[in-house]
């Protein structure tokens, strides 16, 4: 390989997720750019696996989101035409907890906000309409029909080969050692050799730390682990009649999804036993702690679900204090571009993140409203903490 062919537009650091949808819109853009993952593409090492991935409308966590899952949606339906095979699944969403939870008042009032179609049901009606809740008495609960799943490995491998379609370049099993500014740009030192190029984007998920120094203590890894339990009756499981959802209960948070792609009722506590790992040294075997915090789960809220364990998976959330993304550029390097922090609430927006980070990348601006993803907002809160 020559040395000019070592030259490109921009890298991409990390093909995940959202690495691999801002190779697909660099690339078809025009754009000659290199993809580079330490690991297989796709892999199951970090927070872009696991068969399926929630999508919703309702969006509890801030209504500021909305916006950017209208045009995730659209993103993803014109990425599975492109590519001709499914990828985004409409199950509707269900948000559900105490009636003042954040869960469902922040459903409700994005609905609201936004004009979203949506429902409020009586835990009754949920039962009713959807008999495999069987939430308690005082629980309510928003339905939002346009919620349901996205495939990650599918989604990643969509991205790239369509991105290598349009050129792209995509290097798998090669480590990133370390990347520098340069008087064009930056250039990027792995394993495997050295390539530079005008700007690179940043997507390495909960190894982001390790790659920009101004994410320590920013961009916290996290362990989570995710089951598949065999249904009593599969059929209320099924995406026909079970809808996605979010729910707050005593025991915590935790999501789920209907039978899908592999068998079993997958669902997963948010911030499981909250245990921060550095990424290269995760335990990353799933043990009976970790399976009876999650059967606990499923015999109280979801019987019919909670029968023999199937499968279970370790994967990870890169967490901020306020759980909101972060995109930005490197504080201390403007050809460098982030995307991070996904807080365990991140896929869903992958088509679009990778719009932004081709904005960005590209003209340094986009159209879209980013401003509570700006990096400061917690660099500032750090520097502001007592000593």
């Amino acid at each position: 390989m020559g040395a000019s062919s070592n030259n490109f537009d921009f890298i991409v650091l990390g093909v995940g997720g959202m690495g691999s949808a801002t190779l697909y819109h660099l690339a078809t853009r025009g754009h000659r750019v290199l993809g580079l993952e330490r690991f297989n593409i796709p892999h199951t090492m970090g927070s872009s696996h696991g068969i399926t991935r929630i999508i919703r409308m309702a969006y509890f966590e801030h209504p500021g989101y909305v916006p950017l899952l209208r045009r995730s949606y659209a993103l993803w339906r014109e990425l599975q035409q492109e590519v001709g095979e499914q990828l985004l699944y409409i199950t509707g969403s269900i948000d559900a907890g105490p009636p003042d939870s954040p869960t469902f008042q922040g459903s409700k009032s994005s609905c609201e906000l936004h004009n979203l179609e949506h429902q409020v049901l009586t835990s009754t009606e949920l039962s009713e309409r959807f008999p495999a809740y069987q939430l308690p008495d005082d629980f309510m609960a928003v339905y939002q029909p346009e919620g349901g799943f996205v495939l990650p490995e599918r989604s990643i491998v969509s991205h790239v080969t369509l991105a290598q379609q349009h050129g792209a370049e995509v290097h798998g099993c090669e480590q990133v050692i370390s990347w520098e500014p340069t008087a064009n740009g930056v250039r990027v030192k792995t394993d495997h050799g050295e390539y530079s190029a005008k700007r690179l984007v940043i997507t390495a998920g909960a190894w982001a730390s390790k790659m920009a120094n101004c994410l320590n203590q920013i961009a916290v890894p996290e362990r989570q682990v995710l089951i598949w339990m065999q249904p009593r009756q599969p059929e209320l499981f099924s995406p026909q009649r079970f809808p996605v959802f979010n729910m707050a209960s005593e025991q915590g948070q935790f999501y789920g999804l209907p039978i899908h792609g592999v068998p079993g009722f997958k669902f997963g506590r948010w911030h499981h036993f909250n245990e921060n790992v550095d990424p290269d040294t995760i335990d990353r075997n799933p043990n009976v702690r970790d399976e009876v915090l999650l059967r606990a789960f499923a015999e109280r809220y979801f019987p019919q679900g909670a029968g023999p364990t199937l499968s279970m998976a370790v994967c990870m959330f890169t967490n901020t204090a306020d759980e909101h993304f972060i995109l930005d550029f490197h504080p201390d390097c403007e050809q460098v571009i982030i995307a991070a922090g996904f807080s365990g609430h991140g896929f869903k927006f992958c088509s679009v993140v990778g719009e932004i980070m081709a904005d960005l990348a590209e003209a340094g601006t986009t159209r879209f409203d980013i401003e509570m993803f700006k990096l400061s907002r917690l660099t500032n809160a750090i520097e502001g903490a007592p000593v």
